[in-house]
């Protein structure tokens, strides 16, 4: 991933989570072209400030739980009550899914060809 230089699973969901919140129009527009994120105005100001963590807002993954501990004073009645949605469902068919076709995303070159707008805000210029 060029923002974030990559990441652990852990750091894609804020980077997921941050998405989601720059709106729904930004986030139908980067899962279906992804580059377009080049047109985002905080992430080209954040690249040009080397800024590579833009999107990222953890805070955002903690949001329904906290507005449902707002609305029922309890901290633990989330995720009690999300265990209790989950119960008896086939997770191993609601966990797959198709993770795309496998590159090296440290692969300067492979980034350009794949996010050509992405990698020159963040790579700058391909070389060669």
């Amino acid at each position: 991933m060029l923002i974030g230089g990559g990441c652990s699973g852990d750091s894609f969901m804020d980077f997921r989570a941050g998405l989601i919140a720059l709106g729904r129009d930004w986030y139908e527009l980067a899962a279906a072209h992804p580059d377009d994120l080049a047109d985002n105005p905080a992430v080209v100001e954040a690249a040009a400030r080397g800024d590579d963590y833009v999107i990222f807002d953890e805070d955002v993954n903690y949001a329904a739980s906290r507005a449902f501990e707002r609305l029922t004073g309890d901290a633990d009645a989330f995720h009690e009550e999300w265990k209790h949605h989950w119960a008896g469902q086939d997770l191993a068919t609601e966990l797959e899914s198709d993770m795309g076709e496998d590159f090296d995303f440290d692969d300067a070159d492979e980034m350009h060809r794949r996010l050509p707008r992405l990698a020159a805000l963040y790579l700058g210029a391909p070389v060669g």
